[in-house]
């Protein structure tokens, strides 16, 4: 993916389901790999309301504009990559499990492998990573897979593989010891997974 937070969206998608789809897809992006000076310029002007999701971006919007890139990817190496490995571990197996590579990964794979999606070539991580998730959910609501892009389409994808444990991922990334620019994506991430869960639950 590109390091943006726009995507093009089919002309059926509704404004509000663009709307879910670019945050799915700013988190996708923002947790494969550090910011560039584009996307953390797009990010400070982000705006955003009294809402909880609203005040989340206008903290992500502020810090963007104090981070150089090179600061950021020192934080995301920190966190992410680290001398064997970073602070967080941002895998559901891990998570759930308390192990790289178990049976939430084996259960996420045959799950793609029915819904059509295959993983990127160019892609190394395991597929269960938070960032891949959010890519993928971003391309179900999108329609851009061969599978259904339906609210029961969505709401099995979240349930089976987010709805577990990406809440506490970005509480873990917002209180994070080397979260400073991450810090507000968490807040951000930890919300937008709150809202998507309820949303879901009424389904």
């Amino acid at each position: 993916m590109n390091n943006t937070a726009e995507i093009q969206c089919p002309r059926s998608v509704t404004e509000e389901d663009r709307a879910r789809a670019q945050i799915y897809q700013l988190l996708g992006v923002l947790l494969s790999g550090p910011p560039s000076s584009e996307l953390l310029k797009g990010l400070a002007s982000l705006q955003g309301d009294d809402t909880p999701l609203g005040a989340a971006c206008k903290n992500v919007a502020v810090l963007a504009e104090r981070t150089n890139p090179y600061d950021a990817e020192r934080e995301y190496n920190n966190l992410f990559v680290g001398l064997g490995r970073g602070e967080l571990l941002p895998y559901t197996s891990y998570y759930l499990t308390g192990f790289l590579n178990e049976k939430p990964l084996a259960a996420l794979r045959t799950d793609l492998m029915a819904r059509g999606i295959k993983a990127r070539s160019d892609v190394k991580e395991p597929e269960d990573h938070i960032g891949t998730l959010c890519e993928i959910m971003a391309g179900i609501i999108t329609g851009e897979f061969p599978c259904d892009n339906d609210l029961p389409s969505q709401k099995s994808f979240f349930d089976a593989h987010l709805e577990k444990w990406a809440e506490l991922f970005f509480t873990d990334l917002e209180e994070a010891q080397s979260a400073i620019f991450y810090g507000p994506v968490g807040s951000l991430g930890r919300v937008f997974m709150a809202v998507e869960a309820d949303a879901f639950a009424i389904q």
